[in-house]
């Protein structure tokens, strides 16, 4: 038996046919009748049964099968199906349909390849990420459309994204954490709102900027964001996030926690108004103040225990005296070699002993302390012909030494509801925040360089990553035992990057024989492959 192909022309086309025939011999003469039509069969089987009855080898001859268009599949699959175990599908929109897939494919990608939504579209030959999203695999994503538009439908949902995560996270009468951050920007921002000068945080100066302002509930998972001006301060943000907490998300008689500084007095008062109870720390000159009044005493912070004092003129205002002994070291040490070094200059400076100009000798001593920020220690004269004299302030430096490592937390949350480990406890769960921020901004989730132009397209894209940060939180808290698990130092080995890399490399393929596909196969999992998907409790074959 054979296949045999029967071609006719029709219409200018050219139409194939393909029987299973066989040979035999009648009165001498060799004829040949046909046993099946198998030409409606897919062609990927025609070509195996031919092999099969031409007697070259097995059903699937391993010098005729191809591996081809190898594509990222495990880590994609993995966190579009947690997105939507966690509900966020939904949350995008109620029903099915094509934009919700592209926006989910987007927060995915985030976690999975960061960079412009660009890049990521033109990443359709080399992942299932789109594929899984409802996009033919292989064919090229319209980024005008299946990126830029579906980012337009998000925004005007944000509100509502948001309303229902409040909803999901906060209770009544638990802790907020709230803080704000700056991500710089480049390029031309010719007529935004957003974007503009300011203070810059982390060192970074000369750049213009946005704010970011992130809420979140106790354990750190992200609830809402906003995008601000630049140049917008932390503090003047708070007033109008706590009235979002109480009149758009309606949250009662939460605690709101924010960093030192930002909850100024006026802040306190706005807060408290809204039936909100604070939880902060205090700034350097407020502890001294409160030293000065007699409030506190330097004996009282302990590093082995918690003092805690109530406000004389406030019964209801209780403060939590700490000692870090490690932060005690590190500003201590720091304080020496800065002025060590201030010390080193002054010396050089006075040892001059030609006639100056006293106004350049005063600006370069100016700009010595400027440089350093320790001015405060230092007494310090010029004469009319530019003679130095100084001298380091001993009292000065024992008193503020008395005070290295110490901090104050401060709420006027009863000890009912808070005690003192629980408030301490609390504030430093900001840090929850700012490890969001971290990964947002640079670890993982990568939110600049902000490729957008336009203030709504740079809103809706940091709250996109916000969602794809919302998702990594929960598989971050769900991998926890692996995590645990691993070993210190250089014997460590995981981290969530790790995690994405391994999943990353559970992969999609192509078979073909003879160059017809045959079928799409997904790579074998590993026993790590195979703990991480079970940790995170999501099924992606």
């Amino acid at each position: 038996m054979y296949v045999d192909v029967i071609k006719k022309r029709q219409g200018g086309k050219i139409y194939k046919s393909f029987l299973i025939r066989e040979s035999y011999k009648e009165k001498g003469k060799v004829k040949h009748r046909t046993i099946a039509n198998i030409s409606r069969l897919p062609a990927a089987h025609i070509a195996q049964i031919k092999t099969i009855l031409s007697g070259e080898g097995g059903f699937l001859p391993h010098d005729e099968i191809e591996l081809s268009n190898s594509r990222e599949y495990g880590a994609s699959a993995a966190f579009l199906e947690l997105g939507r175990k966690l509900g966020l599908e939904k949350l995008l929109y109620s029903r099915g349909n094509e934009w919700r897939n592209d926006l989910m494919a987007m927060i995915a990608g985030r976690i999975v390849f960061q960079g412009s939504k660009l890049h990521l579209s033109n990443l359709f030959n080399d992942t299932a990420l789109w594929e899984l999203c409802g996009h033919n695999p292989g064919v090229n994503v319209n980024v005008e459309k299946h990126c830029y538009k579906p980012m337009d439908k998000l925004l005007m949902r944000q509100e509502f994204i948001q309303s229902q995560l409040a909803k999901k996270h906060l209770d009544d009468g638990c802790l907020i954490l709230y803080d704000m951050t700056n991500t710089w920007m480049e390029g031309e921002y010719k007529y935004s709102e957003l974007v503009d000068y300011g203070l810059g945080k982390g060192g970074k100066k000369g750049y213009k900027q946005i704010a970011i302002g992130l809420i979140a509930n106790k354990q750190g998972c992200p609830v809402a964001v906003e995008v601000f001006n630049g140049r917008t301060s932390d503090q003047a943000t708070v007033k109008d996030q706590a009235e979002r907490l109480a009149k758009t998300y309606g949250v009662r008689k939460v605690v709101f926690a924010g960093d030192r500084g930002m909850l100024t007095p006026k802040r306190l008062d706005e807060v408290n108004n809204l039936g909100f109870k604070t939880l902060t720390a205090l700034t350097h000159p407020q502890i001294g103040s409160l030293l000065e009044k007699d409030v506190i005493q330097p004996e009282l912070f302990d590093e082995k225990g918690i003092a805690e004092v109530r406000d004389p003129d406030n019964p209801e205002i209780r403060y939590m005296l700490c000692k870090n002994l490690f932060t005690m070291e590190k500003e201590r040490e720091t304080r020496n070699s800065l002025i060590a070094k201030v010390s080193s200059e002054l010396e050089k400076i006075a040892a001059v002993r030609k006639k100056r100009v006293k106004k350049k000798v005063c600006a370069r001593i100016g700009a010595l302390l400027s440089k350093y920020k320790i001015g405060k220690f230092f007494e310090w004269s010029v004469s009319r012909d530019g003679r130095v004299k100084w001298s380091l302030n001993e009292e000065l430096v024992e008193r503020e030494e008395a005070l290295d490592g110490c901090y104050i937390i401060r709420t006027d949350v009863s000890s009912e509801s808070m005690n003192a480990e629980e408030a301490v406890a609390g504030y430093k769960s900001l840090a929850g925040v700012e490890k969001a921020f971290r990964n947002l901004k640079t670890v993982s989730l990568e939110i600049r360089p902000v490729h957008h132009k336009t203030d709504d397209r740079i809103r809706s894209h940091v709250f996109l990553c916000m969602l794809a940060y919302y998702i990594q939180w929960h598989a971050t808290e769900k991998l926890v035992p692996l995590f645990e698990s691993d070993g210190s130092n250089a014997d460590r080995r995981w981290s969530f990057q790790i995690v994405v890399e391994r999943l990353k490399s559970i992969r999609k393929t192509n078979l073909a024989i003879k160059g017809i596909k045959v079928a799409s196969k997904t790579t074998s999992l590993d026993a790590e492959q195979r703990r991480i998907l079970d940790l995170l409790e999501v099924k992606i074959m």
